[in-house]
């Protein structure tokens, strides 16, 4: 009997299977028989339809590549009951290896069963257990896509509701310390817990900022943009000014250079040498000077922050623009500073690559970290 006839003559066996299966894994335990085998049947059903169907080379090879029947309205079926079961085994507190698990498992059943039923081999059996698998990963790939974009999905809808119930009550409470800082007669143990208020006020803001813009960006996702004229030069002064002000205990300096003037998004760059400068003044040499460059390249603009001090280890180079991987190691752990949790950098690379553009770091011990960022001034056509 050919693979596909015997799948479609023992749909309930092979369902039975699939249940005890999913029962074994611990979100299965508490779920009812028809929670267990959700889009099984469809599932089963699908596969076997596709199998039947002439399958022609270009949709072999999109099968391959995860991209599914590539337009067979034999394998629409199959698609769309594996987009439903992933999302479902999402909401049932499935993880992904668990819903990997179950395809294997099935996978297993349904070739056990088969050879069961048949003690002599034909000579199609090769090419229909090649099918069953086409079907069986064509269907798992569609699962694994759902219950991702899901995941993503909900992560993203979880940060941007956090972010912006945080960020009301922050907003509050800035506008009532500067408030109170401009008309209340302070004692010197008043003036100080206002300057922390504001202070932690400003980390938590940026954290959130930052939190936003992983939320809106995702891994893989090109940052949004709104481009407009900007004076590189003047907008790199005023962030340069601010941190001359906070930090006048540090040595800064700034190092402009030609026609600084390009089509850019302005906010998104301010990011950018916001993200560099802090992160020199973080992990670089408090004795050592943070020197800030930017000069014009033809049609390319270069801007650098430089620092000294110990430098970045070897191991981490690769990894640096990374989200949330700048402090994974327990010695950059012990040293991160509030109002950090390693998204600033991957932040960085983003906004550079949205505009064309490239960053790159080299950090020696004789001479330090510098950061080089390269953006064109007109956008990429």
């Amino acid at each position: 009997m050919r693979l596909a006839d015997f799948i479609l003559g023992n749909v309930e066996p092979i369902l039975a299977e699939w249940e005890a299966f999913a029962r074994s894994l611990a979100p299965g335990t508490k779920m009812t028989k028809l929670a267990l085998r959700d889009d099984a049947e469809a599932m089963l059903r699908g596969t076997a339809l596709d199998m039947q169907a002439g399958q022609s080379p270009a949709q072999q090879t999109s099968k391959s590549k995860g991209h599914g029947g590539a337009g067979s309205e034999e394998s629409d079926p199959l698609d769309h009951a594996s987009v439903l079961h992933g999302e479902a085994r999402l909401g049932s507190g499935f993880d992904i290896m668990e819903v990997v698990s179950e395809y294997r498992a099935l996978r297993a059943s349904v070739l056990r069963l088969w050879r069961a039923s048949q003690p002599y081999i034909d000579i199609n059996d090769l090419d229909d257990i090649t099918r069953f698998n086409e079907s069986l990963d064509q269907s798992l790939a569609e699962a694994i896509g759902s219950y991702t974009s899901r995941v993503d999905q909900s992560r993203r809808m979880f940060l941007a509701i956090l972010s912006h119930d945080l960020r009301n009550p922050l907003n509050c409470i800035s506008m009532a310390t500067q408030l109170v800082s401009r008309t209340a007669n302070q004692d010197p143990g008043s003036a100080k817990a206002l300057s922390i208020i504001e202070k932690n006020t400003e980390v938590v803001t940026r954290l959130i900022s930052d939190l936003i813009d992983f939320a809106s960006t995702g891994i893989g996702s090109a940052m949004p943009l709104t481009r407009d004229a900007v004076d590189l030069e003047k907008l790199c002064r005023n962030v340069f000014e601010g941190f001359c002000l906070t930090y006048p205990q540090r040595t800064l300096h700034f190092h402009p250079a030609g026609d600084l003037t390009g089509n850019w998004d302005a906010a998104r760059l301010r990011q950018v040498v916001s993200n560099l400068m802090g992160n020199a003044v973080q992990h670089g040499s408090a004795e050592g000077p943070v020197e800030l460059s930017v000069a014009s390249d033809g049609s390319t603009v270069v801007l650098s922050v430089h620092n000294e001090g110990p430098p970045i280890p070897p191991e981490m180079l690769a990894t640096i623009f990374d989200p949330l991987m700048r402090h994974t190691m327990p010695e950059s752990t012990a040293r991160r500073v509030p109002g950090s949790i390693g998204l600033g950098l991957y932040i960085v690379h983003e906004i550079v690559v949205a505009h064309g553009g490239t960053v790159e770091v080299a950090s020696t011990a004789q001479d330090g970290t510098t950061f080089t960022v390269r953006l064109p001034t007109v956008a990429p056509g």
